[in-house]
């Protein structure tokens, strides 16, 4: 039986995962400037096109910044960040940029839904759903505590137990129902208990708390997820773009 071709991600990621884990590792330092376009673009063979690709998303996710005139030059060596335009695997992610990722899964049972769970994800009170607990670091700093809701028809603990402890997206997309959009409220959030124990915080100190709710191509919630990150090691960033031309006319 003929093993399916492992899918190559497109030039522009693997140009810019590159240029990311160079600017981590501390190749291309703060403050230097970014060799030149023809340089670059020889060192990846490709085109300038998917060069400026690359590059604009490093610039999107504050690794880069462009002076006028001048070229583009790495910024301070930022916190990792969890950039709210786009879905990922934290774990992914971390291995790109060059980082040691860690995952434990704290606990993975089939649960009666509380009443935001059954809100977020549309269901019947008193439905079932499959809660997942996990602490992620990043080089074995606690990063990440997230707690995922999945519905109970679409997952199994028993049947899906070895999946648990992958990317929930893959298991989604495994079952019918790939990710295609959504929806997350950020807002700040007090460590205390057991919550600073698990993230090796002292209580008291301010976390970053994202409410997520991801939905299938059928508009269907599919996973309710609470997060919360460690600032000082996962940084949550919105990359808005300006009015432009209409900047003078709605001030």
């Amino acid at each position: 039986m003929a093993v399916a071709a492992r899918r190559r991600p497109p030039l522009a990621d693997a140009v810019r995962d590159d240029l990311r884990k160079l600017i981590l590792t501390g190749a291309f330092p703060a403050g230097s400037r970014l060799p030149n376009e023809p340089d670059l673009c020889e060192r990846y063979n490709v085109s300038r096109i998917t060069l400026r690709e690359a590059v604009q998303g490093l610039v999107q996710e504050g690794y880069l910044l462009r002076r006028q005139g001048s070229g583009t030059y790495v910024t301070r060596r930022p916190t990792l960040q969890n950039s709210l335009d786009q879905n990922f695997s934290y774990t992914d992610y971390l291995r790109h940029a060059g980082i040691r990722a860690g995952k434990k899964i704290l606990r993975a049972k089939g649960v009666d839904a509380d009443k935001s769970t059954v809100e977020a994800l549309s269901l019947e009170p008193g439905s079932r759903v499959v809660e997942i607990r996990r602490l992620r670091t990043a080089d074995g700093k606690p990063a990440v505590y997230s707690v995922d809701a999945l519905p109970a028809d679409i997952v199994s603990v028993s049947a899906d137990r070895g999946a648990l402890r992958g990317s929930l997206y893959r298991l989604l997309s495994e079952r019918g129902h790939p990710v295609d959009h959504g929806e997350a409220i950020v807002a700040p959030a007090v460590a205390e208990g057991e919550l600073a124990e698990l993230l090796d915080v002292s209580p008291g100190t301010l976390l970053q708390h994202l409410e997520q709710i991801d939905y299938d191509a059928a508009d269907r919630p599919v996973m309710y997820s609470l997060e919360w990150h460690v600032p000082s090691v996962f940084q949550v960033r919105v990359y808005r773009r300006g009015p432009g031309s209409l900047a003078a006319e709605n001030d």
